[in-house]
């Protein structure tokens, strides 16, 4: 790893949120907050079941208020608002902890709990609170917002930037993540292909470690302070 890189891309996943509490995506069993994946993380899912699906979402929307930002949000935070250089967060979350602890220079690639989705027109707007089927976009008046969450099937959101981003980076940093759910996984695959050194922190090893130049294990809340620390010497 460069001792001063200067353009850095930092991926998070559900391994950074856990520590304040919320539920990692794929828990024993292969399910989520007690229910099956394919459930209520679908197209599918969600044209069968709608009010299941809908009901899940708020629930989750609901749980926000109960959980703060951790020692790793605050770092990364810190990070972006002291980095002279370029710097990208991309994040796997839904949740809202990366801007609560002040994060800006922020992309969440598979959408926010706290926004709505028209399938209509296909723009997003700020929502909070429960979000049932039926209620109307406030751009065209269509009733048919839907949860802003990228399902397994859709496309990730803004993988252009994304993808410019690493094409510019000399560090890409994966913290928390599985490396299990693509085209996440393979930003790791992007980074080596040009040179660009790379870093994971992670509780338990990733299904990708072995391709990061440096991995290290432990919690988030204690190795991204440390790094950023180091970093900003």
């Amino acid at each position: 790893m460069p001792s001063h890189p200067r353009n850095i891309v930092i991926l998070t996943g559900a391994g950074v949120s856990a520590e304040s509490g919320v539920a990692t995506f794929r828990g024993p069993g292969g399910l989520w907050e007690g229910q099956r994946v394919e459930d209520v993380c679908t197209p599918q899912a969600l044209a069968r079941d709608p009010v299941l699906v809908h009901r899940f979402y708020d629930e989750r929307r609901a749980k926000l208020a109960e959980v703060e930002p951790n020692a790793a949000h605050h770092a990364l935070a810190r990070l972006d608002a002291e980095w002279d250089g370029e710097l990208l967060l991309v994040t796997q979350n839904v949740d809202d902890l990366h801007e609560r602890a002040g994060s800006k220079r922020l992309l969440h690639m598979h959408g926010e709990l706290n926004s709505a989705l028209c399938a209509a027109c296909g723009k997003r707007q700020r929502w909070e609170g429960a979000l049932p089927p039926g209620s109307a976009c406030g751009s065209c008046g269509a009733p048919l917002l839907r949860p802003d969450i990228v399902f397994f099937g859709e496309m990730p959101y803004a993988m252009h930037v994304i993808e410019r981003a690493l094409g510019a980076a000399d560090l890409f940093v994966s913290i928390g993540t599985s490396g299990a759910v693509y085209p996440a996984a393979g930003f790791v695959h992007s980074a080596r292909r040009r040179g660009i050194n790379t870093l994971e922190m992670n509780l338990d090893p990733s299904e990708g470690s072995t391709m990061f130049d440096d991995s290290r294990r432990g919690p988030a809340g204690e190795l991204v302070p440390q790094w950023v620390e180091s970093l900003l010497r």
